[in-house]
């Protein structure tokens, strides 16, 4: 660790004493943490409040060093072997305990047992673990994963399997992947379904493939009005095989987003303000690398400014902040990560954040934002605060109606704000000009209230126009060709 991050004050790898606590348990708390986490260093010698550098005499130094590692060999279950050595810092020693990330988790204090001494850190303290974090741990330690288990009470159907199967056929179509059959043995060889004994059972992989029996298996969209939760626009909420939830979220976004449009010559171009693979990539990434053992649901909103999928479940089994941005990875959910591979919904392992960051890069959007919490892991893709804009090229005078709202000019610009909602809006008023926002709410798949609000934008775009009273009118829908045909006249 680099000289300015050890002694730039603590935080979640890092931990300062100013001295040794006269009972180990008081330290012995953090060794275990960063054990049970990503690792870290233990610093004696420093002032957690000042950051001010003490240091450690010389004459009971190594006595000090030997007190340690004696504890930590007293105290912990299972052994701990940490680095323990003397730093010297201008001009004064401290003693720098180096912790690796543990593979025999869990670990804990032997005086307290599992169940209430096995601690993990949380920004720059170190908790008592919660007993679904305990269970993540004991799974981490002996290598299995959570999906990959019998579901037991969950019987496998010929017409649920036939249906997975199918599906799988056709996101490897989609995608453009080597078709081939796929057949009840092939879930098998995937660790989808598990067979003993002549029967073939179901995994927890399984069941989130093909219906909606965990009820923590789901995605909660919402759209939220500004940049915070207090007032809601939109919500939905998605259950059912998780692949098939991706696909629902995704839509929800780019319901909820802008689509510009631009016309090229003769060729309309259509592109949302923010990049498909992204968001793609965010919920995808969400769903494959969650805890499956918290039982909250992965959480995607729309704010004006940005995007946010929450999933829960921090980084696995020591996998650092660093090395994720660095495309590392670990998988907390061997069968499903799998299983999405064979779909083409993953591409390349470790690949995800990159994909990510480089899209918002190709959009000229701001760099997005990764953030651990204790229990969670969020992803944040920013919004362009300007309109998208609806550019058409075009020949000879300029009326003299563009000349006065935009100013004499040889190209054509129209601002525009059309998102998806609106779009299927004005599509089915063209089929039936008389559906009241109830009824389009309920075809569209959203809320009443977000009709109303798309209506009155398409009102003030001069895009829809309405006729007659509210029960017996009808509505108009403005060709829009024909509005730029007439204002480039």
């Amino acid at each position: 660790m680099a000289r300015d991050t050890l002694f730039s004050g603590e935080s979640k790898n890092v931990e300062y004493k100013v001295t040794l606590p006269d009972k180990s348990e008081k330290y012995m708390k953090t060794i275990v943490a960063f054990a049970n986490t990503q690792g870290g260093k233990l610093v004696v010698g420093i002032d957690d409040k000042t950051h001010e550098i003490v240091g450690v005499e010389n004459e009971i130094l190594f006595q000090v060093m030997d007190g340690i590692a004696n504890a930590v060999s007293d105290s912990c279950m299972p052994q701990i072997i940490p680095d323990i050595e003397p730093q010297t810092v201008d001009g004064k020693t401290v003693i720098v305990v180096s912790v690796e990330a543990g593979k025999n988790r869990p670990y804990y204090l032997k005086s307290k047992g599992k169940e209430n001494g096995t601690y993990i850190r949380v920004a720059g303290t170190s908790r008592q673990a919660f007993p679904e974090k305990i269970r993540e741990l004991e799974m981490e330690g002996a290598r299995i994963s959570w999906d990959e288990l019998t579901c037991v009470g969950y019987s496998v159907s010929d017409e649920a399997t036939e249906r997975l199967c199918q599906d799988i056929e056709n996101f490897r179509k989609k995608a453009g992947m080597t078709e081939h059959s796929v057949k009840k043995e092939q879930l098998i060889n995937w660790k989808i379904l598990k067979q003993s004994e002549g029967q073939v059972m179901a995994t927890n992989a399984y069941a989130l493939l093909t219906s909606d029996y965990f009820p923590f298996s789901k995605t909660q969209c919402a759209v939220f009005k500004g940049t915070d939760r207090a007032v809601f626009l939109d919500k939905r909420e998605f259950t059912g095989p998780i692949y098939a939830q991706i696909e629902s979220a995704v839509d929800f976004v780019l319901r909820n987003i802008r689509l510009g449009a631009r016309i090229d010559g003769l060729v309309r171009k259509e592109k949302y303000e923010l990049p498909l693979e992204a968001i793609r990539e965010m919920i995808i990434n969400a769903h494959c690398h969650r805890n499956l053992l918290d039982e909250s649901c992965i959480q995607v909103a729309v704010y004006d400014d940005r995007l946010e999928v929450t999933s829960p479940g921090g980084l696995y089994n020591g996998l650092t902040y660093e090395e994720v941005m660095n495309g590392h990875s670990k998988i907390r959910n061997k069968a499903i990560a799998n299983i999405f591979s064979q779909m083409g919904l993953v591409e390349a392992w470790g690949s995800g954040i990159k994909r990510i960051l480089n899209a918002a890069k190709e959009y000229g959007l701001l760099e997005p934002k990764f953030q651990e919490f204790d229990n969670m892991f969020r992803v944040e893709l920013f919004r362009d605060s300007l309109p998208m804009t609806l550019e058409n090229k075009n020949i000879g005078e300029t009326s003299e109606k563009h000349r006065r709202n935009i100013g004499e000019a040889s190209e054509k610009q129209e601002t525009v704000d059309f998102n998806s909602t609106q779009l299927e809006i004005l599509k089915l008023l063209m089929e039936n000009n008389r559906l009241s926002a109830v009824k389009l709410a309920e075809k569209i798949g959203v809320a009443s209230r977000n009709i109303e609000n798309n209506i009155k934008k398409l009102k003030e775009l001069d895009i829809l126009v309405r006729h007659g009273s509210p029960k017996n009118g009808y509505w108009e829908v403005i060709d829009c060709s024909e509005k730029n045909d007439e204002d480039t006249e």
